[in-house]
């Protein structure tokens, strides 16, 4: 078993025993049932295994503490999702479930934590067997409109597309999670992410059914270089001189046995 079949079998096995009780890394825990369609075509190619996915989603991210002034606050140290879906359906006053108080904007200071609102659409990361396969894969992602991918190392291709969506909308303000705009604007960036949602999932269905019918890639064929060429006709020519050889020497003895 090539070095390839063994990681992606590694990989199918992980994907078969992740569960709610058996969480993977990402936030979620589990893999995203609305990826589940792509994620099987994909790992039904015999030379592709997916490593990484996610079907879309609708986040509000509290960040972490900043521990320079000039730093850039992240998931780490303290950071926290408050609210998190790939479902457009739970998105409906979202809001009202997170402990938002309603002011004013303030001046803020360097270390401010702030809240982050974000749509992120469908990303996927696919092993390849070899760079033939990556690059047919980045090509069909790339005439599905997905602009973003690219291949990265070990013959991985990530899959993306720039319909994303990311806006501060408030801070934390002691232990209360302040809101800087109202229930009106909240409601007014839901409703981009839900028409984000469906341009996402359309995109998706698109890629699925390209990626099923995608097949092998084709070998390029073999282009000769000008000395190549050469030394190929020089052989040749070497190899018709020698039969020709060979045949009047055939011809020469049998008509010495025939004047015996």
């Amino acid at each position: 078993m090539s070095a390839f079949d063994q990681k992606k079998a590694f990989i199918l096995e992980s994907i078969g025993l992740t569960s709610s009780e058996v969480p993977d890394a990402s936030p979620k825990g589990t893999i995203d049932s609305l990826c589940l369609p792509t994620i099987n075509v994909i790992n039904a190619h015999p030379d592709m295994v997916t490593t990484s996915s996610c079907s879309g989603r609708v986040s509000v991210f509290l960040e972490g503490m900043k521990k320079a002034d000039t730093q850039i606050g992240a998931k780490g140290n303290e950071g926290r999702w408050l609210f998190v879906t790939h479902h457009p359906e739970e998105l409906s006053s979202w809001y009202d479930q997170v402990d938002f108080v309603y002011e004013e904007p303030k001046p803020t200071e360097d270390s401010q934590r702030f809240i982050l609102f974000k749509f992120e659409p469908l990303i996927l990361h696919v092993k390849c067997r070899d760079l033939d396969t990556a690059n047919l894969l980045y090509s069909t992602a790339m005439g599905c409109g997905f602009r973003e991918s690219g291949i990265g190392s070990n013959n991985i291709v990530g899959i993306r597309i720039s319909i994303k969506l990311d806006t501060p909308i408030g801070y934390l303000q002691d232990d209360k999670l302040v809101s800087i705009v109202p229930k009106s604007y909240l409601e007014l960036i839901t409703k981009l992410s839900l028409d984000r949602f469906t341009e996402n999932f359309r995109k998706m269905e698109t890629l699925t059914r390209a990626i099923e019918s995608m097949g092998k890639p084709q070998k390029a064929p073999v282009v000769e270089s000008k000395e190549e060429r050469r030394l190929r006709k020089m052989k040749e020519g070497m190899a018709r001189r020698e039969s020709v050889r060979e045949e009047k020497e055939k011809k020469r003895r049998e008509k010495e046995l025939q004047n015996q």
